[in-house]
């Protein structure tokens, strides 16, 4: 009974795919040929849409940091401890109003600001449910 050798039962185990990948490039490039819609069948006169003007953008709190932990809601002074119920308050009574928009928050941290600090904020934020919350950053040109 003859055996077979190392050599001849490894190449039985392997498979060449170039030529499926050749098949494969061929067949994508057919199909991007063929799918492609025509632009400019017919000449057509597009209607022309009317100007909306935009809404005016809801104006965003602005939570200043300090590098020393100072707190400030658009230029007033809070502590940490009150800033939930304060974003709540803020909240509820922009919801309350004609505009029916939710709170868009800013949050400007000094460059010497601790990320623990910045972090305690935005915690207050999610304890307050608001879900426009932005980070200011400077760019330098």
């Amino acid at each position: 009974m003859k055996k077979c050798s190392q050599s001849a039962h490894e190449s039985l185990t392997e498979l060449n795919i170039t030529p499926l990948l050749d098949l494969a490039f061929v067949l994508l490039v057919i199909f991007i040929i063929t799918t492609i819609p025509p632009v400019k069948d017919m000449d057509l006169k597009l209607p022309t849409a009317a100007k909306h003007e935009k809404d005016p953008p809801h104006q965003a709190k602005y939570i200043s940091v300090q590098a020393d932990g100072g707190l400030f809601i658009d230029r007033e002074s809070v502590k940490l401890e009150e800033l939930t119920a304060t974003l709540i308050d803020l909240r509820t009574k922009l919801l309350q109003a004609e505009i029916k928009e939710d709170l868009n928050i800013i949050v400007r941290g000094d460059g010497k600001t601790k990320y623990k600090q910045i972090r305690a904020v935005l915690d207050c934020c999610q304890q307050a449910n608001i879900v426009k919350v932005d980070l200011a950053t400077d760019v330098n040109k």
